[in-house]
């Protein structure tokens, strides 16, 4: 029987993604990274949910590759080599470019890929004893493919030391730096990612994913007349569509939005 290396559990408007490899601390092999980006690409357009919360299952969040595999990887050809660096690229993006807002739920190790899961999600919130790294030079590698999501988390100065240094960090240190939001005890994990999912369900569905294109176009552009020309523009062509009538109708009428679940 194949192993279930992801598992979809479904809470209203919320898909809590698992990943579910425990006894080996949910290290990425090959089946859990095209099974993990073909869930998210999928939950991206399903309109059954609203947002995304990536965790995993036992002691750690994410402990980075998994030895078999790049023992593999290691005596592997080139061209097999690079697939599989794509693939990995591939899951990350997918992560980063999800349609709905995305959360990482870190406890334990976030290390080496799991560290580059962290920095894709819009939202990291991490229990006080998680602990993070880019491993990759321990090895003989580097942390190419994490290493554009890392680098916009935390900026270039930090990953210049952390890509190399490789050591470890607390999750305080990891709040310090950007790479999460916050550090909680890990009894109130849970509690406070639900937290923020209700918040999130505030919001409207479509203006989320546009703010999040926004986030994208606008970054490190400086503010000049056309991005200004820009941003008019995007906010004009926003307020003509129905999400936007909804959510002023609503306001003015002082009731919720159509978009809020009722329990909300």
């Amino acid at each position: 029987m194949a192993e279930q290396t992801i598992e979809v559990e479904q809470r209203g408007a919320v898909a809590w993604v698992w990943l579910n490899r425990p006894e080996l601390h949910n290290a990425l092999n090959e089946s859990l990274i095209r099974e993990l980006t073909l869930v998210l690409r999928g939950l991206s357009d399903d309109p059954a949910y609203r947002v995304i919360v990536l965790a995993g299952r036992g002691r750690s969040f994410c402990a980075g590759a998994d030895i078999e595999s790049m023992k593999q990887q290691g005596a592997a050809s080139a061209t097999a080599n690079r697939d599989s660096a794509r693939e990995l690229a591939d899951l990350f993006h997918a992560i980063a470019s999800s349609r709905k807002p995305t959360i990482a739920r870190v406890q334990g190790a976030a290390i080496g890929g799991g560290l580059g899961l962290v920095s894709a999600c819009d939202i990291a919130i991490a229990a006080v004893d998680a602990k993070f790294a880019a491993s990759e030079v321990r090895l003989g590698l580097i942390p190419a493919t994490i290493g554009p999501y890392v680098v916009r988390a935390i900026g270039t100065r930090w990953a210049r030391r952390l890509f190399q240094t490789a050591e470890r960090l607390t999750a305080a240190q990891a709040e310090k730096i950007g790479l999460v939001h916050e550090a909680v005890e890990a009894g109130g994990l849970d509690e406070r990612v639900d937290a923020i999912v209700s918040d999130l369900l505030m919001g409207a569905p479509l203006a989320q994913t546009a703010a999040k294109d926004l986030i994208d176009a606008v970054v490190d552009r400086p503010i000049s007349a056309e991005l200004i020309e820009y941003t008019a523009e995007r906010i004009a062509v926003v307020r003509a569509q129905d999400e936007a009538k909804e959510g002023l109708s609503a306001f003015l009428e002082k009731r919720k939005a159509r978009w809020v679940p009722a329990q909300s």
